[in-house]
């Protein structure tokens, strides 16, 4: 009687914490497959009263002033102007290079081969093309007028044509030939390929010259000197 009476309560109590595991168990087993559920089920559906356009916001993921910042988009339509002005301040007529890039229509400012400077340039379409190539800087004259392109004014300063080319369109008599405005000429060729300061548009729109952006012609005319190696490239 001492051993029966002794055994039941045993029994019972291993049989209560094994139903409690089991429904511990099943418990955790429903969480874990509601999570994976809600996992896999993908982006919730669209809502049927969503009137607002919504658009998806392009992040640039590079240092805000950093090179790959600037070119990372939108580039190279961009006007503006980049500046590294530690390599700028390093520049000297030994370590002082330019690369022009016509597809691209951008201008690079080299010190010690880095890119200190990149800047939008204009340079010649298809009937005044840009000559590839490389060359040196000639001749920099901080004014400049050219003695081919130009205006045409007549006897009563009438301006009479504005693209004037005078290897071609004459000057009437009495009238004047005014030269187009270079500042910070710098000369490539002796057939009048140079670098200057001038409209800078989104196109090729010059008579084969470089015409430099404004924010940084003046820069680049300070950091060069006679002989500064120039490459033009495709």
């Amino acid at each position: 009687m001492v051993l029966s009476t002794f055994s039941r309560p045993s029994v019972r109590a291993v049989a209560i914490p094994m139903r409690f595991s089991r429904l511990f168990s099943l418990s955790v087993l429903a969480v874990l497959l509601s999570a994976l559920a809600s996992c896999s089920s993908g982006p919730p559906a669209p809502n049927p009263k969503q009137t607002k356009i919504l658009s998806a916001k392009l992040v640039n993921p590079h240092p805000r002033g950093s090179y790959a910042h600037f070119t990372y988009r939108p580039y190279p339509s961009t006007t503006r102007t980049w500046k590294n002005d530690v390599l700028l301040a390093k520049a000297n007529r030994s370590n002082t290079k330019v690369k022009i890039n016509l597809s691209k229509q951008r201008g690079f400012l080299l010190v010690d081969d880095q890119i200190a400077m990149d800047y939008r340039i204009s340079t010649g379409g298809s009937k005044y093309r840009t000559p590839t190539g490389a060359y040196k800087i000639i001749e920099k004259t901080r004014s400049k007028n050219s003695n081919l392109y130009g205006k045409i004014r007549d006897a009563t300063g009438k301006v009479v044509m504005t693209d004037a080319d005078t290897r071609i369109h004459t000057v009437p008599e009495g009238g004047t030939f005014e030269g187009a405005s270079m500042p910070y000429w710098m000369r490539l060729t002796r057939s009048g390929i140079g670098m200057h300061q001038g409209d800078v548009k989104r196109t090729y729109a010059s008579h084969g010259c470089i015409r430099t952006h404004s924010s940084a012609v003046s820069i680049v005319y300070a950091k060069t000197s006679i002989g500064t190696p120039v490459k033009i490239v495709n």
